[in-house]
Formats: structure tokens, sequence, C-alpha cells
């Protein structure tokens, strides 16, 4: 538990990025880690959100800011914070939304799960999590994809598109994730499926989800369709890497 890092991606967050920020250092320094950084990956941002980062950079040690220069979608700012903290050493890596969507008090108890597990899943859907504020339409969208990724990929895990995440170092370099496809709810999906496909120790903690407060979603039916199709042919390229694999050498 000794170096934590939790990455924030950010697009225009200029109205939540100093609270969550804040926030997020406060819960951290209640945690088991020993050291904890908050690295903030914002997409080229024109509202502001970078140069608000930078400023919080000035005033917490804590926190460092990686600046992409053009909105390339969640699941590649990931990996290039997932890249970042690893090269710094990082033991324990999560993901979080900006938005207070995912509750920073929640970070202490995920870190403490990964005492046991490889990857800690912060889930709506086990006894105890559960979202508010969503529409009807919202929760079922959420739930079917969920039903339809476990159905599809033959896994147990409830929450598979959620995006609150603690991550082993071990567990990111064992499932290559610099080589995921996907991005969106699809590339959450991947890293948990490639993880439970590497025979790491996957757990879920329950979480209450809640919308945004400020802000504007980032949710578009591109990322949602998106996630339609790729959890097929993610099954399909995981079978085929698993049969390449199986051939005896020359």
């Amino acid at each position: 538990m000794a170096d934590a890092w939790l990455i924030l991606p950010t697009y225009n967050e200029a109205e939540n990025i100093d609270r969550i920020v804040r926030a997020a250092d406060d819960s951290l320094g209640d945690s088991q880690a020993e050291r904890h950084h908050i690295l903030v990956v914002d997409d080229g941002s024109p509202d502001g959100t970078g140069e608000i980062a930078e400023r919080l950079a000035s005033e917490i040690d804590e926190v460092e800011v990686l600046h992409r220069t053009s909105k390339e979608g969640l699941g590649r700012a990931y990996l290039a914070g997932f890249g970042y903290a690893l090269d710094r050493g990082a033991d324990l890596l999560m993901e979080m939304d900006s938005d207070f969507s995912h509750d920073p008090a929640d970070l202490p108890r995920l870190i403490e799960a990964a005492g046991d597990a490889d990857l800690v899943l912060g889930s709506r859907y086990v006894r105890g999590g559960g979202v508010t504020d969503w529409s009807f339409s919202r929760r079922m969208l959420s739930q079917g994809g969920s039903w339809y990724a476990r159905k599809l990929l033959g896994v147990e895990v409830r929450d598979l598109t959620g995006g609150f995440k603690c991550f082993r170092a071990a567990t990111l370099q064992g499932i290559g994730y610099e080589d995921t496809h996907a991005d969106g709810y699809g590339f959450q999906i991947e890293l948990t499926y490639r993880a439970i496909r590497a025979g790491f120790k996957v757990v879920e903690v329950p979480i209450i989800f809640r919308d945004r407060q400020a802000g504007t979603s980032k949710m578009n039916p591109r990322i949602a369709v998106e996630a339609v199709w790729k959890v097929p042919a993610l099954r399909l390229r995981t079978r085929r890497e698993r049969a390449l694999s199986a051939r005896p050498s020359a």
C-alpha cells in the first residue's frame, strides 16, 4: 500500500476540479496508503480546467498535471495517466470521475480492499450499492449494458461498465493495458475482463453513484454504441489470442 496514485481525467471540468481535487486529497490522506498522488490528465480543456489544475499543483504537493493537446477520449487519457504513474513507481492506481459522481470519501475503502485483491471495483450493482438522481431510462441503459457484457463475456462481475477502480500496478502491467482498444464504457469493460481472464482477483465494493451537479456530461450515443459492438469483438479477440497461444511451436 506504499504509493497510491489517483488518475483524474478532465475535459471542461472547471466547475468541479478544485473541489474534487481537494476532497480527494483529504480522503487519500486518511487512507492506508503511505504516500498518495493525484494526477490530473487534462485533454486541452478550453474552459481553463488545466490552468486551475496547475494552480492546485502549485498549492498541494501531492497534485501533478499531465496536459494533452486534444480531446482523445476517456480511455486514452487513462492510458496516458497509467503510464505516467507507473514510470514514477506507483503501487496502486485508481480511476475516478472528476464530477463527484464517485464520492472521494470511498477512496480509502477501495485502497483497503486492495490489500486482498488485484483489482477493486466500486460497484453500483452489488448489495449496498446503487445510483441516485438518474432517470429510469438511464438506469436501464446502465444496468442493461452491464448485464449484456456480463452474459456475453461469461463473467460474474456485476458492474462491468463502472469507472471507479483501484488496480495493483502488477495487474495493469500483467494485462498489457497499453493495448486496450476501446474507450468509454467499452474501455472499462475491457480492462476488467482482461484482469479476470488473466487470473487476477477482482472484488466489488458497494458504492452509491450520484449524477453530476455541475458541468456537462460527456456521455453520448457514440460511447454507448461503441460498447455494444466492442464487447463481442473483445470476446472474439480473446478467443483468437487463446487459440494462437495454444498452438504448438514449430
